[in-house]
């Protein structure tokens, strides 16, 4: 049904696809698609307009409009995920995915080094990673190795970007790795407060690039603390794309 009300609109001129609106937009109507925000459906918008105060462009505004009314239903169905952005049912996932069998193994021990091929590097370049899967979007809040963990949230760019993540981040830490950018951000958020809920977790350390489409990443993983209702020690490092690390701040 076409009613005339207030829906959020985007100056793509104005746009630079950093991401900052994305968590403040409770319904998920906001996604960063070929490098900027757009709206997905205009009936997911509630036009409250809580995401304009993160744009740092002035790109978001509220306009009256004709439009699709506000489903409130249709909300609660795309952000399930039984819906997608076009109003169709999705078939659930079938099981027994091997990308999202949970392990949990020992890192490289010395005993194994003689085993390692010429290329790989030095002696003590060995892999830090201990579990299984590490996507943030299959590895479920009660997986085992969460309980108690001390948590490394990075964006999926840095595992490339920096030489030393294995060596100086990675050692005793449990690795969730993910694209802020890209991927569902509310589906994000709530997995996050899920964690936060139920693991136990001491500390968080989120590792991103400097472009402006990570920031968005700490600001999720505290939306997730917000939301699960949890106060935990959060550390924020920023990667440049030279691989050197620029920025670590402590809250």
């Amino acid at each position: 049904m076409k009613v005339v009300r207030q829906v959020i609109e985007i100056d793509e001129g104005l746009c630079d696809g950093c991401g900052q609106c994305v968590p403040g937009c409770a319904e998920g109507v906001l996604q960063i698609i070929d490098g900027k925000a757009r709206v997905v459906e205009d009936r997911y918008c509630d036009g409250l307009g809580a995401c304009i105060g993160e744009c740092p462009t002035g790109a978001l505004k509220i306009v009256e409009r004709e439009t699709d009314a506000f489903d409130k239903e249709a909300v609660a169905a795309y952000l399930s995920g039984n819906e997608n952005d076009r109003g169709e049912m999705l078939d659930p996932l079938p099981c027994g995915c091997p990308s999202s069998t949970l392990q949990t193994f020992e890192p490289f021990a010395p005993r194994r080094e003689a085993n390692r091929p010429d290329d790989i590097g030095e002696p003590g370049d060995a892999s830090s990673l201990t579990h299984w899967p590490i996507q943030i979007r299959l590895v479920p809040a009660t997986a085992p190795f969460l309980k108690g963990a001390d948590l490394l949230v990075i964006a999926d760019c840095t595992a490339v970007a920096l030489p030393t993540l294995h060596r100086d981040l990675l050692k005793g830490k449990i690795v969730l790795m993910g694209c802020p950018k890209f991927d569902d951000v509310q589906d994000y958020i709530r997995r996050f407060a899920d964690i936060f809920k139920t693991a136990g977790i001491r500390s968080v350390t989120t590792v991103v690039m400097e472009v402006p489409c990570c920031s968005g990443l700490p600001a999720i993983v505290k939306r997730g603390m917000e939301a699960a209702g949890e106060k935990i020690p959060l550390e924020e490092i920023v990667v440049s794309t030279r691989g050197e690390i620029l920025s670590a701040t402590k809250t």
